[in-house]
């Protein structure tokens, strides 16, 4: 299994209209995708009070390909929600307890 971490830097100005967003666009486009086994959001802390981050575990690398595409390695933004981030990443890591892909 693959565990994704994306993490998005917010225009603080914006915040509002991402919040709306990334629950309903964000959310709706990971969770629609074959392969996904869970998905896990956050919301800023006081010291990263713009940062917002979503945890996703994936079946295999090809599951995560027909979600991300053949660069799964880069930040996947829904149509509607591209002008909200200031930076944004992703991390892939294959689960500890798998075997490996």
């Amino acid at each position: 299994m693959i565990i994704r971490i994306f993490h998005v830097e917010i225009d603080a100005a914006k915040r509002a209209a991402f919040e709306q967003g990334f629950a309903s666009l964000s959310l709706d486009a990971v969770r629609r995708s074959s392969g996904l086994i869970f998905c896990e959001t956050g919301k800023p802390t006081e010291w990263t009070p713009n940062s917002y981050v979503m945890i996703t575990k994936w079946k295999d690398i090809a599951s995560l390909v027909a979600f991300a595409g053949e660069n799964w390695n880069v930040p996947v933004i829904p149509e509607g929600m591209e002008g909200f981030a200031v930076d944004a990443s992703v991390s892939h890591y294959v689960q500890v307890d798998d075997k490996p892909v």
